[in-house]
């Protein structure tokens, strides 16, 4: 074979400028994420900002509807007094923050709100099935109660 037929490779150095830019990009963001502390990390704190604080109070809502069990016992707790409370702290959120707050925002508090407000109907509605069937409530506040 002469030189002639041997295939000809011809690099396009167009090609080649993006392939070392993308490598270079690559390795900015390896850098970036070394440096990063791991999330999940004992002892992080998430970032203090609005989504974290609506978590916060999202948190005691559900764990009072029966959502989210008690962390010390393993049990539901329903105590709709105190989820309603909750719920009720989310709405003056919203009403105090009226205007201050992104669009993004604003539409979480708003849909937080409405679907726990739903759920918060529908555990009523339960509550009132279970005790027309007799199903006996506890308080766990009571003197003498098991929980």
């Amino acid at each position: 074979m002469g030189d002639d037929d041997q295939p000809k490779i011809i690099v396009d150095s167009d090609w080649k400028a993006q392939a070392q830019a993308e490598k270079q990009k690559i390795a900015e963001k390896a850098d970036q994420d070394e440096k990063k502390p791991a999330q999940g990390d004992p002892g992080e704190l998430p970032p203090a900002d609005f989504n974290e604080l609506l978590r916060l109070l999202i948190g005691p809502a559900l764990m009072y509807m029966g959502g989210v069990p008690d962390p010390q016992t393993g049990k539901a707790i329903v105590a709709l007094d105190i989820a309603k409370y909750h719920i009720d702290l989310l709405g003056v959120l919203e009403d105090k923050t009226k205007n201050n707050l992104s669009e993004e925002e604003s539409e979480g508090v708003r849909q937080v709100l409405h679907e726990l407000r739903l759920r918060y109907v529908e555990v009523e509605k339960l509550v009132a099935e279970a005790a027309a069937k007799g199903v006996q409530t506890i308080d766990p506040a009571a003197p003498g109660s098991p929980l």
